[in-house]
């Protein structure tokens, strides 16, 4: 059904220290000298403000300070957190203590703050203006629009630094390290047609490039045509933004007439977000979970029995069952996570793919299957070499297996 799902591009290549963030030189500088001044104990303001439009490296920019001078980051999405007493219990004990584990300090950093909407998000904005001004750390705030009037006080209290949208030449830039990293050789037509449609948004221009390359060596502008189709299509984001929004069960289930619709990898994305979607009711985010569980029932016996007329039932559990709850709360605007299970799988993926090959050894020599090999034969083989390496390496001889590649997966000694 789905295809082998792969790290997103702009967080493999996303930068780790300031010298590779991409643009706003300027924002880059007058940035980093504030940080400067707060370890040096001399802030002109305690709090920054950063902002510009998506994609201009804002939250990146941070990380990647924060990597630079060893600061750990206390993220919190300011719009996700609603009441003056969650952003209370996520933020106020954090931003007196001290870090620990060689940290110099911490950065605290509330993400879109123009998300806050003043009827809804009961006191937030007085909370946080709380949280600058009591703070042991410095302060960092990101927005899109930091205009709004409801932000004035947040303005004052804050340096103000413009991030703009990047340039094409930076784009292509950008692009062309990625390729080179990634040996694919893009003739420079699609890079600049990407460039074009990202309008100075880095993030997207990436995604679009692994879109259109991803497994390739070569890429032509016949291959941009996966752009252009899925233009009309809805992003993933999207998709479950208009699932959570849905009021019935035929609005939820439209989504499934999208061409091409992953169904595990939508999985994944309702799965991780739903405690950020339904987080101010406890039901509603057991009835969604339960609706999902179901789901993810149907979606096993479908895979084991290769039952496809199974699949309707699963997909309206996955749509219509998670969407229309009983307790389902007032839809707020929400930013989603990328699903963490699919990140750490990829981050996983050579160890597991090791892994494999050292059972598949193990089993064609002992005449057994993998799983017998995993359970029987793998265990005692890493004890034997733990207290005895040189018996050990005997049989990794026999087996025909590399020391180097089963150390990659041998348990390690304690301590």
């Amino acid at each position: 059904m789905a295809q082998q799902l792969a790290l997103p591009w702009t967080e493999k290549y996303r930068p780790k220290h300031v010298a590779e963030v991409v643009g706003n030189a300027d924002a880059k500088e007058k940035f980093v000298a504030w940080i400067k001044t707060w370890l040096a104990g001399t802030p002109s303001k305690k709090a920054a403000l950063l902002y510009g439009p998506p994609g201009v490296g804002k939250t990146t920019l941070v990380y990647a300070v924060a990597n630079d001078f060893r600061l750990e980051v206390l993220e919190a999405n300011a719009s996700d957190v609603r009441t003056s007493e969650a952003l209370k219990r996520r933020i106020m004990s954090a931003v007196r203590e001290l870090s620990l584990f060689g940290y110099r300090g911490k950065i605290i950093l509330l993400d879109e703050v123009d998300g806050i909407t003043p009827s809804q998000d009961r006191g937030g904005l007085d909370t946080i203006l709380q949280i600058i001004e009591i703070s042991r750390h410095p302060v960092v705030m990101t927005a899109n629009n930091p205009w709004d009037p409801k932000l004035r006080k947040l303005r004052e209290a804050s340096m103000l630094i413009e991030f703009k949208r990047l340039t094409r030449y930076e784009i292509i830039s950008a692009l062309k390290r990625i390729c080179s990293k990634e040996g694919i050789l893009v003739d420079y037509g699609v890079l600049k047609e990407i460039a074009k449609r990202a309008k100075g948004d880095l993030r997207a221009a990436i995604n679009d490039l692994q879109a259109v390359a991803y497994g390739k060596k070569r890429v032509t502008s016949q291959d941009l045509m996966v752009l252009w189709e899925r233009s009309a299509q809805l992003n993933m984001f999207e998709i479950v933004r208009s699932i959570f929004m849905a009021r019935t069960a035929s609005q939820a289930k439209s989504v499934l007439a999208q061409p091409n619709l992953n169904y595990e990898m939508l999985f994944h994305w309702i799965s991780e977000n739903i405690p950020y979607q339904y987080g101010e009711s406890l039901e509603a985010i057991a009835e969604a979970y339960n609706a999902l569980s179901r789901a993810d029932v149907f979606m096993g016996r479908i895979k084991r029995l290769q039952n496809w007329t199974l699949l309707p039932y699963a997909l309206e559990l996955l749509t219509a069952g998670v969407a229309v709850v009983e307790h389902k709360p007032k839809f707020r605007f929400t930013r989603y996570s990328f699903p963490q299970k699919i990140k750490i799988l990829s981050l996983t993926k050579e160890k597991r793919e090791v892994r494999e090959r050292v059972l598949e050894a193990i089993a064609r020599k002992c005449h057994t299957s993998k799983r017998e090999a995993n359970l029987e034969y793998l265990p005692y083989i890493e004890i034997i070499y733990e207290s005895n390496p040189s018996q050990g390496r005997k049989i990794l001889r026999w087996l025909g297996i590399g020391e180097r590649t089963f150390k990659k997966i041998a348990r390690k000694k304690e301590a």
